[in-house]
């Protein structure tokens, strides 16, 4: 592969591939917190932003250096999607059910942002495969790109989300919690039977 037009084009869009689940979790993420700040929201649409780039640079990394390793522990990526993905889910789904939205919504916690941050991202390591004939320069570069991308995505998919929330007010944990749910089923389903 050259440095090219379709490279870039290429890169964007599987940034936009890559986003869909990070963007999916952002709007979960807004309609649990519609009244966010503009800085906090900055920090999650970052933290999936940072997540996709590693993420493929560290399989382009196994692919020229641990494969083996890496083939091993590829099956069990949507089981720890599945896994992080709904117990963040299910807590939300609970706290919705139970009315602890109350007042003031729960700020998304360190802990909690990490773990979606990883949920989503964890399919990205197979890209490393895909770009695997890049050099590191050129690897590097794409997975700035797809960086990029998720970040304006899931700032939109914020966006939406707190819109959302704010109409839906009391409701709007029970409805984030599902799509959690439903993305972790989603990578599951079709990690192991796609």
């Amino acid at each position: 592969m050259e440095w090219s037009f379709v490279f870039f084009l290429n890169s964007a869009l599987l940034g936009v591939g890559l986003a869909m689940d990070a963007f999916s979790v952002s709007l979960a993420n807004g309609l649990h917190d519609p009244y966010m700040s503009r800085r906090r929201g900055a920090i999650i649409a970052g933290t999936f932003g940072v997540f996709q780039a590693v993420m493929p640079m560290a399989g382009w990394l196994c692919v020229h250096t641990i494969v083996e390793l890496f083939s091993a522990f590829e099956t069990f990526v949507p089981w720890i999607a599945l896994a992080l993905l709904g117990y963040i889910g299910g807590k939300m789904l609970l706290e919705g059910i139970k009315g602890e939205e109350a007042e003031e919504t729960a700020e998304l916690s360190a802990g909690a942002l990490f773990m979606q941050g990883v949920a989503t991202s964890i399919d990205a390591l197979s890209v490393g495969f895909t770009i695997s004939e890049y050099g590191w320069l050129m690897a590097l570069v794409c997975s700035l790109i797809v960086a990029a991308v998720t970040f304006f995505l899931c700032e939109a998919g914020l966006s939406l989300g707190k819109k959302f929330g704010t109409e839906l007010s009391g409701k709007a944990s029970i409805l984030g919690g599902v799509i959690l749910i439903g993305i972790g089923l989603e990578i599951f389903i079709s990690g192991v039977f796609g």
